[in-house]
């Protein structure tokens, strides 16, 4: 019942020892005791002094954390999703009296009560102070405890802007206080669920419903993506589920694909140069981070400057990569290709020319940037 889930580790566990995997304990007042938590911090954490990151919390941390740190790991070392601050809250043994709730409104009561405002104004603070930590961030949880995350979201300001339920167990009322929530959300809210053909049947059920009425939210700033996996059960939806959310909620992060490079790069009517710029600035709006541009979404960009000709393009481009690369050939090369194009060869041979001495960078090498200044040269006759 297990298998792909363990499967699934099997395969990440090595790829999380690349990361730094941290056991700390952290003394509650508001529980009244200590709770044990696991902390992974990304690559190259320490040597990053000025890089922040997004935090994502994993209730159920002593079965869940494991594969969601594997998992956030693989995804940020392909550039799909950002590096993040994974925690897992230990809750073996009290899960139940953690994601307790009343009877009669059906919100956290009690030791429930408590254990919200541990991760709301504790824990979350605790990480805040400790580590680099951005403005983004996430929460996890399975069954009971994905029905327990949702009460962040019923707040007038949520702490967290990423849910990931995978098979909530349903509190009653729960379904409609999320649908109201999202529909009169005024910020920008990341909603994932997932069930499963096999999923334990009242859960599904519920999930289902819960399904139908999200389908029809109508707020633009909410961005919801369900799944139900044929063939999964309750505990190996896990292994399918965490990278299809972490894909839903990273979409624009992710390298210019070889669609968008068809559907919108190529298109006369889009400027490449502005795409990719509002691309990385919708990621530091969205994100809470300032990307590097990627030497892949360059390429993306030249490439389709190259196939539609569009020469002005380039003047934009070469601003950025002389911003984000300095030192490189890459914004002499799109500079000199500007100049080239636009009927000012000498220039653009002198600029050429200038490339000796820079950073070689791609497929830009000293030798590459003299054979096209001597290539102008020829032409011409300088």
């Amino acid at each position: 019942m297990k298998r792909l889930l363990l499967l699934l580790m099997a395969i990440l566990l090595p790829l999380a020892n690349f990361a730094q995997i941290k056991y700390e304990s952290i003394t509650s007042q508001k529980l009244g005791e200590t709770r044990q938590i696991k902390i992974q911090l990304p690559r190259n954490y320490e040597e990053n002094l000025d890089k922040r990151y997004p935090v994502v919390v994993v209730l159920d941390g002593d079965y869940l954390f494991e594969p969601v740190a594997g998992m956030v790991d693989y995804y940020s070392y392909w550039e799909d999703a950002p590096e993040m601050i994974v925690v897992g809250i230990n809750q073996d043994g009290v899960r139940m009296q953690d994601t307790y709730y009343s009877e009669n409104n059906f919100l956290p009561e009690g030791k429930g009560a408590k254990f919200f405002e541990f991760i709301g104004m504790e824990l979350l603070a605790n990480l805040d102070q400790k580590y680099r930590t951005a403005n983004f961030k996430i929460i996890v949880g399975h069954d009971f405890t994905s029905n327990f995350i949702n009460y962040y979201l019923l707040k007038q300001n949520p702490i967290f802007q990423g849910y990931i339920n995978l098979s909530p167990d349903l509190a009653p009322e729960m379904a409609n206080r999320v649908t109201n929530a999202l529909n009169t959300a005024e910020s920008r809210k990341w909603f994932y669920m997932a069930t499963a053909s096999d999923d334990v049947p009242n859960l599904k059920e519920d999930i289902l419903g819960f399904d139908n009425s999200l389908k029809n939210l109508e707020n633009e700033l909410v961005e919801y993506n369900f799944d139900n996996f044929e063939g999964a059960t309750h505990y190996s939806l896990v292994g399918k589920a965490i990278p299809s959310a972490l894909e839903s909620m990273f979409e624009i992060y992710r390298p210019i694909s070889t669609k968008d490079y068809n559907e919108k790069l190529l298109q006369t009517s889009v400027s490449p140069s502005e795409f990719l710029a509002e691309k990385y600035n919708s990621i530091e709006e969205l994100y809470s981070i300032k990307k590097k541009i990627s030497l892949n979404d360059f390429m993306a960009v030249y490439k389709a400057i190259e196939k539609t000709r569009n020469w002005e393009e380039y003047k934009d481009l070469y601003k950025m990569a002389f911003e984000h690369y300095p030192g490189t050939m890459l914004g002499t090369f799109f500079e000199a290709r500007y100049e080239e194009e636009t009927g000012n060869p000498k220039r653009a041979m002198r600029i050429y020319q200038n490339a000796y001495g820079q950073e070689k960078i791609a497929f830009l090498d000293a030798d590459f940037m003299l054979e096209k200044a001597d290539a102008i040269k020829k032409d011409f006759g300088y």
